[in-house]
This record gives structure tokens, C-alpha cells and sequence, in this order.
């Protein structure tokens, strides 16, 4: 959408204000913690774009809240397993000699979306240290929900999305669908005899950049949007208009927890 077609369907602009004043309409309250999943564009021109949204998220929970958006790049990973685009396979041990190992306070997001990539940039905004999976995090809590991320399940067990759920914290959904909805796979972590696949990338270790190779399970949102879906029709959300985005916002333990018995049923 252009940015003149954007303007065209409003009536007045979205700002800082009138974003906030969604956000508590949809009971984003202060103190909650509350991981983001967003699309700018589903917003509708936005004065100050990305940077009034964040404020405006920060506005609506305060200091003693915490705000987290995943900040992942997945880029940083083993090309052998690229499918958008993947890369002749000629190019694979230049790649893993080459990459740039990870680092949080430089490394860009990839495909996050610019609300994403403005936070991270954010003052007193911090970053977790996975490589390929990392999470930011500003507020209250942002100390203890980044303080571990194992390597090997970078989603799973005492990873931030772990955190939030010991925290009983939130979705919030501004714009996008369950198919965004990072904390489901923390469910699939609960999945017995989960099929593991070998990953890789670069990071820094000692000091110096290494290619390092691990395992993790294979992770797979494409049933995301219907266990969402069920969810929905079973459990009560905070569903409203953001701007012109439909957003929802809900109890991240409760949905990880419905979705645990959702997966196991359905890969049963």
C-alpha cells in the first residue's frame, strides 16, 4: 500500500496518543509483560511510523512493565536448510566461513518488520545472545527474561519465552496472526520424541568469531493459525481495533499450555 493510499483511509492520523489510547482499550494495562508480534502497515499511516508505536507501547505499560519482540535472524543459520532463497550448495562452506557471527548489539533483525527493528535500537532496550533466535526486551523484567537462551532450544526450556510464561505474561497480536505467534513454539518443545535437525551459526566464542553446529527440534508453525484459531473459540481474548489493525491480546500460559495438549493430540 502506498503511502498516500494509507493516509486516504483515515480520518485523522494515528499518532503516539490515539495508539496509546487503542492500546488501553484493548487492556494493555501498566505492569503487564507482554511480548509484541506487529505489522506497521496493518496500522495505517502512523505519525513518526515505527518510533510512535513503540513509545506508545511503552506509554501503555510504564517502567514497571516490560515490553518484548522477538528479534530474530534467521539469516544466521546453516544454508543448507535456506529455502527463501536457497543458495547453490557450492556457496554453503563460504558461508559458514563467512558470516558474521552474531552480535546483539549489532546484528539487524530479519523480517520482524520495522516496529521490531526500531525497538531494538531503542534506548535501554537489551538483547539476548542466541544467534539465530534472540529476543529483545525493555522494562522490569527485561534483566531476568534474558538471562539464559541455550543454544540448543533457543524456544524451549529457560528460554525468554520461558520467562514469560513463569512471569504469566501476554501476546499481543498488532496486526498479524497466530502464525507469528512466537510463544506456540514453546508448546512444541512439550511434543513427545520431537524429530531434531542439525543447525548452525556464527558467533562469537572466547572472543573470536566460530561456526558452531548444534541440534534443536524441528520447529513448524504451519498449523499455528488453526490451533490459534481453536484457541480463540475456546478462551476468552481482548480483541479490538489498533489503528486500523485487528489486535488481540491474550494470556501467553494459557495459550502455551492449550497448546501443548493441541500439538500432542495432533502429531498423535
Amino acid at each position: 500500500m502506498s503511502e498516500l493510499k494509507a493516509i486516504n483511509k483515515l480520518k485523522t492520523p494515528n499518532t503516539r496518543t490515539s495508539l496509546h489510547r487503542d492500546f488501553m482499550n484493548l487492556r494493555l494495562e501498566k505492569g503487564m509483560t507482554v511480548i509484541v508480534h506487529s505489522s506497521l502497515s496493518s496500522l495505517g499511516w502512523v505519525c513518526g511510523g515505527p518510533v510512535a508505536v513503540v513509545q506508545a507501547l511503552m506509554d501503555a505499560v510504564g517502567e514497571e512493565g516490560t515490553i518484548v519482540m522477538p528479534t530474530q535472524t534467521n539469516d544466521n543459520s546453516d544454508p543448507s536448510g535456506w529455502q527463501m532463497p536457497p543458495v547453490p550448495e557450492d556457496w554453503w562452506p563460504i558461508i559458514r566461513e563467512e558470516m558474521p557471527a552474531y552480535e546483539p548489539e549489532v546484528t539487524p533483525s530479519r523480517g520482524m518488520g520495522k516496529i521490531v527493528e526500531t525497538f531494538r535500537t531503542f534506548p535501554e532496550v537489551k538483547r539476548s545472545l542466541h544467534p539465530t533466535y534472540s529476543f529483545a526486551a525493555w522494562g522490569k523484567h527485561a534483566d531476568f527474561i534474558l538471562s539464559e537462551q541455550p543454544l540448543e532450544e533457543g524456544l524451549g526450556s529457560s528460554s525468554p519465552l520461558e520467562k514469560i510464561y513463569e512471569l504469566d505474561g501476554h501476546v499481543l497480536l498488532l496486526g498479524v496472526g497466530h502464525d507469528s505467534n512466537t510463544s506456540l513454539h514453546l508448546a512444541e518443545h512439550a511434543i513427545p520424541n520431537r524429530g531434531k535437525v542439525q543447525k548452525g551459526a556464527a558467533l562469537i566464542e572466547n572472543k573470536e568469531r566460530v561456526w558452531k553446529t548444534y541440534e534443536e527440534i524441528l520447529y513448524d508453525s504451519d498449523v499455528f493459525e488453526a490451533l490459534g484459531k481453536e484457541f480463540e473459540e475456546k478462551f476468552p481474548i481482548n480483541c479490538s481495533k489498533v489503528g486500523l489493525a485487528t489486535s488481540k491480546l491474550m494470556k501467553q500460559r494459557v495459550l502455551v499450555d492449550y497448546g501443548r495438549e493441541w500439538l500432542q493430540k495432533y502429531r498423535g
